[in-house]
């Protein structure tokens, strides 16, 4: 694919899938900011790409953005409840035991996902969609919870989706996702940096 394809590709994006675009960088960038309101512009992102999903036949992605929907309302739940003295959410640190079961529970249900859409619906790439979809779960299971390894993921998955989605036409998309893979590296150094100055004011208070 040249240029000019790509440059016809953005040009002809629906109006629907910028909009989703927009609301999905605010959304991280307000998740780096480890603000509440990132799950507003993560409500309206989800919503209208399970729409975008479903009509360009990622059937794994549509499943998981339906899923993503009830989480914007368990995440801000969560975090309304866990802030500092600035009201932005403490960052937990997490145990070895709970990383490593989601990394094996992520391995074991793409593979169990990505062989039922291998063979018995007409998704594109199944393994890589079933990948992003059960890794995404996991990791927005982990960001809900305050888990610093959520950010480690969601780089593993970005990488991923950018291939898809390009593949698939969706280059809007896939820039997101290029600007959501950078912030997602900035997301894991500043709440590595928050976990650290909270590990050392609990010294001092000590």
């Amino acid at each position: 694919m040249n240029w000019q394809q790509w440059l016809t590709g953005f040009a002809g994006a629906s109006p629907l899938e910028w909009i989703a675009t927009i609301a999905g960088f605010l959304c991280v960038y307000l998740l780096i900011k480890r603000s509440i309101w990132s799950f507003a512009f993560g409500l309206l992102q989800v919503s209208i790409y399970t729409w975008i999903f479903y009509d360009v036949k990622l059937y794994s992605d549509m499943a998981l953005h339906i899923f993503y929907v009830g989480f914007q309302f368990y995440g801000w739940w969560i975090w309304r409840q866990s802030s500092d003295t600035d009201n932005r959410i403490i960052v937990a640190k997490g145990s070895f035991k709970e990383y490593a079961f989601w990394l094996l529970l992520i391995s074991i249900s793409t593979v169990i996902v990505g062989t039922l859409m291998q063979r018995y619906t007409d998704a594109s790439f199944p393994y890589p969609d079933a990948f992003t979809t059960c890794a995404s779960l996991a990791a927005q299971w982990l960001l809900s919870h305050k888990r610093l390894l959520n950010w480690s993921i969601w780089i593993v998955v970005d990488i991923v989706a950018i291939a898809i989605y390009w593949q698939k036409g969706l280059y809007p998309t896939s820039v997101l996702y290029c600007c959501l893979l950078i912030m997602a590296c900035i997301g894991q150094w500043q709440w590595f940096q928050s976990l650290q100055k909270q590990h050392y004011k609990g010294l001092a208070s000590d």
